[in-house]
């Protein structure tokens, strides 16, 4: 796709050939199961595994041992609530959310909710960010569980989760941050945390694996496993490991602590640049949402009053953008991060989520510009003659 323009890097990233690379021999070459303990072919894959474990905990300044490996950060967000829920519930049956999570942490609250235990779901502001103020209002005797992702996967918006832990804390709360949008882009530091989600797609690794790291000290925090059987991961997560992958991920992270800092900056200023371009040239025609607050600096999430993404998206067809979440695509509903902000279903149905990455070049970023406002300007030509036919 020569001509095209990928801008969806928040679904996910093109695995980096470096990482590519790092993975192969562990299909054909050192293929043992790393549980394996009495041959050589065993003793190789462990060693790689646990050289991903060391990699991924220094990426959010952990110690390898609170790693535990998953199959992404659906099953990772999942062990972490769901795990905590059953493991505590003697403790208390209350949990602790925002309207603005990623389906699947709302996924594991509605299941639990099923099995009896009560939700809180937090509206957050304007911008989707949730104050400690209000977390603190709503935490109970019997809250065994908050969970905050530290940035939102179609506004880009960075939630104070250094601040929301410190209120945890001081009650005696457990908190779980989905970092999964987070890492590769701004800081996240397991410090401010009892139990974190990853997921290696997201930062420039394969597909398939993620992370959850889960603290041990300070205090420790125990998991209910939603998988039994061969005991890997410390017992929270049976089944035959994905070496590949899971050295994939620690390549990934690697190369994540290398570039970090150099790589958000030249995003931000891609994306400042994107949306000037776009606002500048479109007026009150175009808007962006959350940008009253800490954001990613690769995202975007652009309304256009009156005009449909999902038209914008066929006019502009050589860009890869997303109406939303890559998870709720298709589906013809209005964004349920966006109507938790206050935006109208029509609003929501209007915007569209721009997420530039490594492989972004600044060419490309004003290319895209210039095809989203020719665009908008097509479909808001053409709007009053739908409406009135």
């Amino acid at each position: 796709m020569p001509d095209s323009i990928y801008l969806d890097y928040n679904a996910t990233t093109p695995t980096d050939p470096r990482v590519v690379e790092a993975m192969l021999p562990f299909f054909s070459e050192h293929y043992g199961n790393a549980s394996s303990a009495g041959h050589a072919w065993g003793w190789a894959a462990q060693k790689a595994v646990e050289q991903a474990r060391e990699a991924v905990a220094a990426l959010v300044e952990a110690v390898p041992q609170e790693i535990v490996f998953t199959s992404g950060a659906t099953e990772s967000a999942h062990l972490a609530i769901r795990g905590v829920a059953h493991r505590y519930s003697a403790q208390g049956r209350h949990l602790v959310t925002c309207r603005t999570e990623h389906s699947a942490v709302l996924g594991a609250h509605e299941m639990l909710e099923k099995e009896g235990f009560a939700v809180t779901y937090l509206d957050g502001d304007a911008g989707g960010r949730v104050s400690p103020e209000a977390l603190e209002k709503v935490l109970r005797t019997d809250t065994i569980l908050v969970s905050i992702m530290r940035a939102n996967n179609e506004t880009g918006a960075i939630q104070p989760t250094e601040a929301l832990y410190q209120v945890c804390r001081a009650h005696a709360v457990r908190f779980f941050v989905d970092a999964t949008q987070a890492i590769g882009k701004v800081p996240v530091s397991a410090a401010y945390a009892d139990l974190l989600a990853l997921s290696a797609h997201k930062f420039y690794g394969p597909k398939g694996v993620g992370a959850l790291w889960v603290r041990r000290r300070d205090p420790r925090v125990a998991l209910a496993p939603l998988v039994e059987g061969g005991g890997q991961e410390r017992g929270l997560r049976a089944g035959t490991l994905n070496t590949p992958g899971i050295v994939g991920m620690g390549a990934a992270a690697r190369l994540v602590m290398e570039t970090g800092p150099e790589e958000a900056a030249r995003m931000e200023a891609l994306r400042d640049g994107f949306e000037s371009a776009v606002v500048g040239a479109l007026g009150g025609a175009a808007r962006v949402n959350s940008a009253d607050g800490p954001r990613l600096p690769n995202t975007s999430s652009l309304t256009f009053p009156g005009l449909s993404a999902a038209r914008l998206m066929a006019a502009a067809r050589p860009l890869a953008l997303s109406a939303g979440s890559a998870c709720a695509s298709g589906t013809g509903r209005p964004s349920h991060v966006l109507t938790a902000m206050g935006l109208s279903p029509a609003e929501a149905l209007a915007t569209l989520r721009v997420s530039m990455g490594r492989f972004t070049t600044g060419e490309e970023a004003a290319r895209a510009a210039a095809l989203l406002v020719e665009a908008a300007r097509q479909e808001g030509a053409a709007a009053p003659a739908r409406r009135s036919a």
